[in-house]
């Protein structure tokens, strides 16, 4: 299959992986053939890139690292949890109830088990062909980051299951802001955001009393928009007075934002968004953190196109965890422009001449 960006799909063409939809349940499986009605309503609802069938790619597996059934009830818990703290939050009442803690508690040793056996697999975009709000699928998506990238550094369960808690939790401190600011089409007003800035506030108010959340978890909600260099908020605290946690949380939160869909713009593809990752090496983030996080993720995802420095177009059909930046392009089109009848794979790892020179979005 190959990773098309939503405004390149031609009707006719045929689905290569599940869309969900925002209950984390099937809406559209794999082989239906997409319409152009189906198309121009995947793009409205914030598809930016689908997975489509070719034959020419077809023995590309693209790793699931959540079973079905954990994303279905991990999506399922944060919206219906959320959306009652919004719900108590409109009508004044108190935010917080009992099962918050159990419950995500028993989503958490879910996560952690089926990651579990996919201890050496690269980080893949976890947000492609997901209909959904963005609150609940990034609150997921920066889990399974921070979650991964725990277990890559060696912390032990009970550490994963505070770093996970604080990760899977650490917006829930928007369900106190307004809704209409949650979900505004365009830039924040300079009031605005200071506003949004109180959801860290409010995510450790909500937390800190909570039976089964660790305190350490509610500190995540807190300081996840904390800077090395102090230019963070919610306090302006610097280096070593940022917990790990909160940095690991905050590192994977800033890359989850730029590659997701907003309603103000369009999704980053991975590497864009690791230029600005690299960018804040040492001021905004840790270098070793950083580092890790390079090594885990793949910056080029299975089935996306790429433009060689030969002038050949492909698509990835395998990644490399020793060389992310260098993985297998399998060439589909001549320097000349001509479709081939008999692709050929190119592997950077091994061609140093040959570069990566343009990712087609």
């Amino acid at each position: 299959m190959r990773l098309l960006p939503i405004h390149t799909v031609l009707p006719g063409m045929k689905l290569g992986r599940k869309i969900y939809s925002e209950e984390g349940l099937v809406l559209l499986a794999e082989g239906v053939e997409l319409t152009q009605a189906l198309i121009n309503r995947l793009g409205k609802y914030g598809v930016d890139f689908i997975y489509v069938a070719d034959p020419r790619t077809e023995d590309i597996e693209i790793p699931q690292l959540l079973s079905e059934e954990t994303r279905y009830k991990a999506i399922s818990e944060i919206r219906n949890s959320f959306r009652k703290m919004m719900d108590r939050s409109i009508k004044n009442k108190t935010a917080g109830f009992i099962e918050i803690g159990k419950k995500f508690g028993e989503i958490m040793n879910l996560i952690i088990n089926d990651l579990s056996s996919h201890k050496d697999a690269m980080i893949m975009l976890t947000n492609i062909s997901v209909m959904d709000d963005y609150l609940y699928q990034h609150s997921l998506n920066v889990c399974i980051y921070s979650t991964v990238l725990g277990m890559a550094h060696g912390y032990n369960r009970n550490e994963l299951m505070t770093l996970g808690l604080g990760s899977l939790l650490h917006d829930i401190g928007k369900t106190q802001i307004p809704y209409e600011l949650l979900r505004k089409n365009a830039q924040l007003t300079d009031d605005e955001y200071t506003c949004m800035k109180k959801h860290t506030e409010y995510g450790f108010k909500l937390l800190k009393d909570e039976p089964n959340i660790p305190l350490l978890s509610a500190h995540c909600a807190f300081q996840h928009h904390e800077r090395l260099n102090g230019s963070g908020y919610p306090r302006g605290i610097h280096g070593e007075d940022i917990h790990e946690y909160a940095k690991w949380i905050g590192l994977v939160d800033s890359y989850d934002a730029m590659t997701t869909h907003r309603v103000y713009r369009k999704a980053m593809l991975p590497h864009q968004a690791m230029e600005i990752i690299y960018a804040g090496t040492g001021s905004l983030f840790e270098k070793k953190k950083i580092e890790l996080f390079r090594d885990k993720i793949a910056i080029y995802p299975l089935g996306i196109n790429v433009t060689l420095s030969t002038g050949e177009v492909g698509t990835v059909v395998s990644l490399n965890p020793i060389f992310p930046q260098r993985p297998i392009i399998r060439v589909l089109q001549s320097a000349e422009g001509k479709q081939l009848s008999a692709p050929t794979d190119v592997d950077l790892s091994s061609k140093l001449s040959v570069m990566i020179t343009a990712v087609n979005g």
